[in-house]
């Protein structure tokens, strides 16, 4: 008989990981199995398989991953089954949760644990109110809580009955209070160029970044943080480049976003991260054009990134698809460094999303886990 509750938790990303382990820590009387990163696995966690093959995003790029992403699925179905958990727990990667979850449902073992009490919580609301607005029904017959980032995403899911519960974003909790970009800058400037997280994106922007790195203007530096998924790609990568970037570890960014005067950032969580350390940053983002194509015609959003979408203006420059080139790069880049009232504007409007960031001094991780428990 066990003595501790089991959780089954899954984590498909980066920032899920982080998320993840921080749940974890702060749960220690529980016994967790399940899927993750380095931040999950030094927290205790004996992950099923390499997270990094959940890491794909996009319509062209999962259909080549299919037959590996399925083979995950139905390993990640059987390990459910077997453990016979408490509460199954996903964080992001939501094509990868939903697909799991329906599927041990549809047995007869998972319909089984269902009736003895098993749950299913998930962590980060797809953002609907730009997007697929249908996904929220169907979230709502796939989950029986959801652990949103805003207030004003809880009602896209309630009116569905699903139970929903904004806890602020997590990487707040790493960020606000700790660092802050510093206004001093000595020596060469110092320029963060972070082509995601992601494979099939990382290889899309390097190229991009190099092409506007060998075009910028002289008297700064550029360092590229990378994740472990991507680190002896991109450090390969760099070794043909006219003008050598230092690579350093991610888990070093936050020190990195302190000094750094511009950052060059893939759309997408660093995003965010940049925005909470009032760093001026130009969004670009490549993607297949196919999946290009579809997301135009189906975002109901001006911006991509967060903190334009939060503060309903331009505040970060955003160059998407073929505009995601080095002239266009570069032109938003000269305007930062050489106008200094973009610049300070730039950061001030970054200040002013603070407190949308965050409702409380308790973590979100502190927030989901009473939840959990209760």
């Amino acid at each position: 008989m066990r003595n501790k509750k089991t959780v089954f938790i899954i984590a498909g990303e980066v920032s899920g990981d982080v998320l993840g382990a921080n749940i974890m820590r702060a749960m220690p009387d529980y016994n967790f199995i399940g899927v993750g990163g380095q931040n999950m696995c030094a927290a205790g966690l004996d992950s099923l398989f390499p997270m990094s093959d959940l890491a794909v995003m996009g319509l062209i790029e999962v259909l080549a991953h299919a037959k590996t992403l399925q083979k995950r699925i139905k390993q990640t179905i059987d390990a459910i089954l077997k453990s016979k958990p408490d509460l199954v727990l996903t964080i992001d990667s939501p094509g990868f949760a939903c697909a799991v979850i329906k599927a041990v449902k549809k047995t007869d073992a998972g319909k089984k644990l269902v009736k003895c009490g098993l749950k299913f919580h998930h962590v980060v609301a797809p953002q609907v109110w730009a997007w697929r607005p249908g996904r929220a029904k169907k979230y709502a017959a796939t989950f029986d809580r959801l652990y949103a980032f805003f207030d004003f995403e809880i009602p896209y899911f309630t009116k569905y009955g699903l139970e929903t519960i904004a806890v602020g974003h997590p990487i707040s909790d790493n960020i606000i209070g700790k660092y802050s970009s510093k206004k001093q800058f000595r020596g060469d400037k110092v320029v963060a160029l972070m082509p995601g997280s992601r494979m099939t994106e990382v290889k899309k922007l390097m190229p991009v970044l190099r092409d506007f790195v060998e075009h910028a203007p002289n008297g700064f530096k550029f360092v590229i943080p990378t994740v472990e998924t991507t680190d002896a790609f991109v450090r390969n990568a760099v070794l043909e480049w006219k003008v050598k970037p230092e690579i350093i570890s991610a888990k070093h960014r936050y020190e990195l976003y302190e000094k750094s005067f511009v950052a060059i950032a893939a759309s997408g969580t660093v995003s965010v991260e940049l925005a909470m350390v009032h760093v001026p940053a130009i969004i670009v983002y490549r993607m297949n054009w196919l999946t290009s194509v579809i997301g135009r015609m189906l975002l109901n959003v001006k911006w991509v990134s967060l903190v334009n979408i939060l503060l309903n203006k331009q505040v970060y420059p955003e160059l998407l698809g073929v505009q995601a080139n080095a002239n266009n790069i570069l032109n938003c880049f000269n305007d930062i460094v050489n106008n200094s009232e973009t610049r300070k504007k730039m950061i001030s409007e970054l200040k002013s999303a603070d407190k949308l960031w965050r409702p409380d001094d308790n973590s979100v991780a502190e927030r989901i886990v009473d939840k959990l428990r209760k």
